[in-house]
């Protein structure tokens, strides 16, 4: 959404792109009308996904009032639900590769060849946000500002744990259970 508004050169993303490469967060009141805008649209009235929104409790509230306004039916709120020490473990462990993008684990996925992707022999690198220091700040501030939300979406009845220590395959069939049993 965001690098959409700044293409497109709107109000909010000329509001938010300076914002953006100060590598800041952008202000609530910005994000809150990009969601407003994109979830308003056609495409949108059978559902969609929002990914690391909101993350605090005024963003919530304040989605829960543009959804209203849109008339849009009863949320689903998926909660992965993975211990610290586990991210930390998978998210120190991801490499991609330089070439083509795909992503590796050196713990539950490695190359053949170590260092090296399998379809093209690219150069495997980690990330700078997935540094262990890195991780642990950003987990902390989760538990700080984005774990509250786990309560308020739980208190309203809309709220799903999933299991994300399992492999892929199976978050997947877990995910797309409760989304056929809620439509």
């Amino acid at each position: 959404m965001f690098r959409e508004h700044v293409s497109r050169g709107t109000e909010l993303g000329d509001r938010a792109r300076p914002i953006m490469e100060r590598g800041d967060l952008v202000f609530d009141e910005i994000v809150l009308g990009m969601v407003e805008d994109r979830v308003a649209r056609p495409d949108c009235r059978n559902g969609f996904v929002l990914d690391g929104f909101p993350r605090t409790l005024n963003q919530a509230e304040r989605l829960g009032d543009i959804l209203g306004g849109i008339e849009f039916g009863r949320p689903l709120v998926i909660h992965f639900v993975v211990d610290h020490d586990r991210l930390i473990k998978r998210l120190t462990g991801r490499r991609t590769c330089k070439v083509g993008g795909e992503i590796y684990n050196i713990y539950d996925r490695p190359p053949r060849v170590p260092g090296r992707c399998d379809n093209d022999g690219g150069e495997l690198v980690q990330r700078a946000d997935d540094r262990e220091d890195v991780i642990t700040e950003r987990l902390a501030a989760y538990d700080r500002q984005t774990r509250p939300l786990v309560d308020y979406y739980r208190g309203q009845g809309v709220l799903v744990d999933v299991n994300g220590t399992e492999n892929p395959e199976m978050v997947t069939r877990a995910l797309l259970e409760i989304l056929a049993q809620a439509q």
